[in-house]
């Protein structure tokens, strides 16, 4: 009973899961076993680490002044606050879009038909009617059945991985090519998820906070400890995965959505038996919906507060708008742009580099606002918090400078 009271309160922190666990593992975690063995796994594990602090401050945050972090931007200053809504404006479309366009692409190598454009607005569709009939309670309910699913299901694929072989190239790199530092650059820019999504997590347990008053910040940090935990392990499977299964065939990961999951899928099942196809393919598939459908609630939630915030007024309908904003233009660049050859690679590493080039910035702010006087002294980030804290602004701020003098 204990446990099953425990498991009711969670929530916010597989929302997070559910929001990290996608392109960066699906895509990139598996391309970088592909392309290195598991000699990125260093990067992994210190990315990981580095962010830790700045996505533990949204829930921190959350729980202990009744506020989300974007409340708290804006008593750091409007300038704060608008250079979050300017950023958000012109990053949310293209991430949408990367991770719709992965989904779909997944979709149809799984239940047939080559028009990915199709299954784009079959998903879109879906999900805008998840977050119109359900918004939170359904969400963060289904959250955990996918979270479940895709963790059982991956599990499963690496086990047979490892039986079929256990030759793992643990040998260290570090890219000393152009190409080779942009994926680095890409790869940790979404691992395990970009920081603003700090925001969007600190919404998510306000939300939770609503239906569950009885939460307290300690079980509020085991949801979210149990969440991040949880995307680190399977982020070093999906590595795992591609190490084994990928590194050294020679092969290429195509840039087309529906091409690269049929390659996905297809490697797999070569390596690990036709038996695994849908085992792979339900992994797949849960991770990138899981990524699609709290994007989708995720980036109008937090524009809608913002403006709330930077009109000073409340405005009912704000959601429901920015929710049809970002379906609209996610189907338009569907419509005219998802048939360009290589654009699903364009977009990925676009904006897997952009969440990167910025995490210093939400990082700075989030590291701020809790060591402020508006944060409750009870409440601000232990030593060790705040000595990690600043070890990991040190290491996105050194990665940043390094990218930019290799342009």
């Amino acid at each position: 009973m204990q446990w099953a009271q425990t498991i009711r309160k969670l929530g916010p922190g597989f929302l997070f899961a559910g929001a990290a666990i996608g392109v960066s593992h699906l895509v990139q975690s598996t391309r970088a076993g592909a392309d290195f063995g598991l000699g990125l796994l260093w990067a992994l594990l210190l990315i990981n680490l580095a962010k830790y602090p700045f996505f533990e401050f949204g829930p921190r945050y959350a729980m202990a002044t009744g506020e989300s972090l974007l409340e708290g931007y804006k008593k750091l200053g409007r300038p704060a606050l608008i250079a979050y809504f300017v950023i958000t404006l012109a990053t949310m479309f293209t991430i949408q879009t990367a991770v719709t366009i992965v989904t779909s692409g997944i979709a149809s190598s799984l239940f047939g038909g080559q028009d990915t454009t199709l299954w784009s607005a079959i998903i879109t569709g879906i999900c805008f009617l998840i977050l119109i009939l359900g918004r939170y309670r359904v969400l963060d309910s289904l959250m955990k059945i996918i979270i479940i699913c895709l963790t059982i299901s991956t599990l499963i694929a690496v086990a047979l991985a490892l039986t079929n072989n256990s030759d793992v190239n643990w040998q260290q790199q570090l890219p000393d090519t152009a190409m080779g530092i942009g994926f680095l650059i890409a790869f940790m820019g979404w691992m395990p998820a970009p920081l603003d999504i700090s925001i969007w997590h600190s919404m998510w347990t306000l939300e939770k906070k609503k239906i569950t008053d009885s939460i307290t910040p300690k079980q509020s940090r085991f949801d979210f400890n149990v969440g991040y935990i949880a995307t680190v392990i399977l982020a070093i499977c999906f590595l795992l995965l591609g190490g084994l299964v990928m590194f050294g065939s020679g092969q290429q990961f195509s840039s087309r959505g529906a091409v690269f999951a049929n390659q996905l899928i297809e490697m797999y099942t070569v390596n690990l038996g036709e038996g695994t196809r849908y085992i792979i393919g339900i992994a797949a598939l849960t991770t990138m919906f899981s990524t699609t459908l709290t994007t989708l609630d995720a980036s109008p939630r937090a524009m809608a507060r913002t403006t709330e915030l930077l009109r000073d007024r409340e405005m009912p309908k704000a959601y429901l708008t920015w929710l049809i904003i970002l379906v609209l233009g996610t189907t338009g660049i569907f419509v005219f742009l998802t048939r360009v050859e290589g654009l699903m690679g364009i977009l990925i590493e676009v904006a897997t580099v952009l969440s990167f080039l910025t995490a210093p910035f939400y990082a700075g702010l989030n590291l701020r606002l809790v060591t402020s006087k508006h944060m409750p002294e009870q409440h601000k980030p232990s030593k060790p918090l705040y000595i990690l804290a600043w070890i990991g602004m040190l290491t996105l701020i050194s990665f940043s400078i390094w990218y930019l003098f290799t342009l």
